[in-house]
């Protein structure tokens, strides 16, 4: 039978694709140290620093990226660049690695992150973040910015533009803008 803090715990979970960090259980008031004894028991696995996944939760599509988002440890990490126009479908971009943006007073230790992700360090503003099937990540606009500036290749970038304007995730305004911004003619851009 789960221990007095399981249900606090799974209520965590729940919202996580079944993963929780050591922070998460602090502000429920659960010491950290009562992870490691469930993780001891197997009712939670450890995977990676102060990171743990409850095990009734069934293995999920997009745990990957939520565990990318919750590995920086001390605060949530955003979805972002090149992971962010393939989660959207904007684009045939097919990234390497997982791209998480972390503010930038955050700092990596380098000999722990995993070689699968990519960590930028940016202060995001609030209107650049939102949520795509509870994960959070940049909005489809931040994230063609972010690409522009990382030198995705043009036609990637003209791809996702495209996209998102056909799909409603740009307002002419935004698109018109967007265009400029990263050095297409918006004159030239098919009329949708």
């Amino acid at each position: 039978m789960p221990g007095r803090h399981f249900k606090t715990l799974y209520e965590i979970a729940e919202d996580n694709y079944g993963f929780l960090t050591v922070n998460d259980a602090r502000q429920a008031g659960i010491r950290p140290q009562r992870l490691a004894e469930m993780a001891r028991r197997g009712s939670l696995q450890r995977e990676g620093l102060g990171l743990y996944r409850l095990d009734p939760f069934p293995v999920h599509a997009l745990d990957s990226y939520r565990k990318a988002t919750l590995w920086p440890y001390r605060v949530e990490g955003v979805l972002s660049h090149e992971t962010a126009l393939d989660l959207y479908e904007l684009s045939d971009v097919n990234p390497a690695k997982i791209h998480i943006t972390v503010p930038k007073r955050y700092r990596l230790r380098r000999r722990e992150a995993p070689p699968a992700y990519r960590f930028h360090h940016e202060d995001l503003d609030t209107h650049d973040i939102t949520r795509h099937e509870g994960l959070p990540i940049v909005t489809p606009a931040k994230a063609i910015r972010q690409c522009h500036e990382a030198h995705l290749r043009r036609d990637l970038l003209r791809q996702a533009l495209e996209q998102a304007r056909q799909r409603g995730l740009l307002n002419r305004s935004a698109y018109a803008e967007l265009m400029h911004e990263v050095g297409f003619d918006p004159a030239t851009a098919p009329t949708r």
